[in-house]
């Protein structure tokens, strides 16, 4: 696998979460198609395809026989940033449009009836996830100008029919993650040296490579899910997933590593005694790696049939975003090995979800939904490289049954984000500090949108 997973920090910048503004912080909802069409809702007691085990294990006991179902989800955001930038030359106005592009999220899952109460399963899919760049005309790269990362979890599941009323389900997840992250300078500017006794600096031009990482890293956690089939009508599904800890290693560069190099900075010391302008090497690259958490997450969900066409479901979910408090990466070969890349300061998250199907005919069922996402970050936390805000879903969809064995089924979502405001430097965070000196400040607010169009087909043998 290609070295690419930040290890500058999923996200010193991770610029707007932007393929992930469906879900808090840099965190993937979309698992299937057919729960896209009712926003998720009542995920951890819902057993529609082999897809209902990455949400909770123990739904694999509803599923008869063998079932395959594979899907995608568009994901199709718009999100901008618009503000002024305070430095030397004034105040300026400054905006980035349209930052992150278009996705596909795709997903494979089977699963396995071996009898009356053992159930296998094996699932495919994605948990976290985004991509965005920030033109170099916007005056906030030093904050940071692009992000990339890409998850994809392979996870075996068992689960176990204790009686007609309770389930219980387990399984393992297999984490491969890559991608990058990275800041640029908005501004010629100058790097003093007067910590070295020297009355002069080393410029800095517009667009030099501030901080660049990529790496990649393999992990493991895993899932354990329950569900209580109260009555007939009614069920109630719970499903908690572990964090996951990556070391991502992988490649840096940029002047801000250049200037706890020894070797860069006695090169630079020795161009001033000689009269000659002073340089950086911004391309010298160094091996890195730095300590991640994928946050555990949680679900309580509920299932209830009220007619015999009408089911309603809903759910809560609770993220551990607390556990990104900070990023530090740690790259062996500077004078201060350990630099603390971002203060984040993240909160644990919250979403609700309230959706229904209706069993229009024998081959037709109809689903709609709505969902509140909180963000991970309170607005003094907020940050150009993940632009978190509170979202509202909105989510239609509907399933076709060809015959006894195939089915399919679209959803459609569309979500509303907040518009947030967002201050870099933060008060009170030195951390920030640093970033302004290669452009200036930054005030003003991000806000968007995003379409998701899925689809997913199953057969049952």
């Amino acid at each position: 696998m290609k070295k690419r997973l930040i290890t500058l920090a999923v996200s010193t910048a991770m610029l707007g979460a932007a393929t992930q503004v469906q879900a808090a912080g840099f965190q993937l909802a979309e698992y299937s198609a057919t729960g896209l069409g009712r926003a998720y809702a009542g995920e951890a007691a819902m057993a529609d395809n082999a897809a209902a085990q990455f949400r909770n294990p123990a739904m694999l006991t509803y599923l008869e026989g063998t079932q395959v179902s594979t899907g995608a989800i568009l994901v199709m955001p718009n999100i901008d940033i618009n503000g002024e930038v305070t430095y030397i030359d004034g105040v300026n106005s400054t905006s980035a449009k349209d930052i992150a592009g278009d996705a596909v999220v795709p997903n494979f899952y089977v699963s396995h009836q071996l009898n009356e109460q053992w159930y296998l399963g094996l699932a495919l899919g994605s948990n976290f996830g985004m991509a965005t760049e920030l033109d170099d005309s916007f005056r906030g790269t030093q904050f940071g100008n692009e992000a990339s990362v890409t998850t994809v979890e392979i996870n075996p599941n068992i689960a176990y029919r204790i009686n007609e009323q309770f389930s219980v389900g387990a399984g393992v997840r297999f984490v491969l993650g890559e991608g990058s992250i990275g800041a640029k300078s908005s501004a010629d500017t100058m790097i003093p040296l007067s910590d070295l006794g020297i009355n002069q600096g080393i410029p800095v031009a517009k667009g030099t490579t501030l901080k660049y990482m990529e790496g990649d890293d393999t992990s493991w956690g895993w899932q354990l899910g329950a569900a209580w089939q109260i009555n007939a009508n009614n069920r109630i599904g719970v499903n908690y997933r572990s964090e996951v800890k990556q070391t991502l290693s992988g490649e840096a560069n940029g002047v801000a590593f250049n200037l706890y190099d020894p070797e860069v900075i006695g090169a630079a010391v020795g161009s001033i005694m000689a009269g000659q302008t002073p340089e950086l090497a911004p391309e010298k690259k160094y091996a890195g790696s730095m300590d991640l958490t994928l946050p555990a997450t949680a679900e309580i969900a509920s299932f209830h049939q009220l007619t015999d066409k009408l089911a309603l479901h809903a759910s809560v979910n609770w993220t551990d975003w607390s556990s990104f408090e900070k990023l530090e990466a740690y790259i062996p070969e500077l004078t201060n090995p350990t630099q603390l890349v971002k203060q984040e300061n993240w909160e644990d998250s919250y979403r609700f979800a309230v959706g229904t199907t209706y069993q229009l005919n024998e081959k037709m069922s109809l689903r709609g939904g709505v969902a509140y996402d909180m963000s991970a970050v309170s607005d003094a936390n907020r940050t150009l490289t993940i632009p978190e805000m509170d979202r509202l879903w909105l989510s239609v969809g509907m399933g076709y049954a060809f015959s006894e064995n195939f089915d399919m089924d679209l959803g459609f979502t569309y979500i509303f984000a907040d518009e947030s405001p967002v201050v870099e430097p933060r008060p009170g965070i030195e951390s920030d500090n640093s970033s302004a000196l290669f452009g200036g400040t930054f005030s003003g607010t991000t806000s968007g949108n995003i379409a998701l169009l899925g689809v997913q087909a199953t057969y049952r043998f």
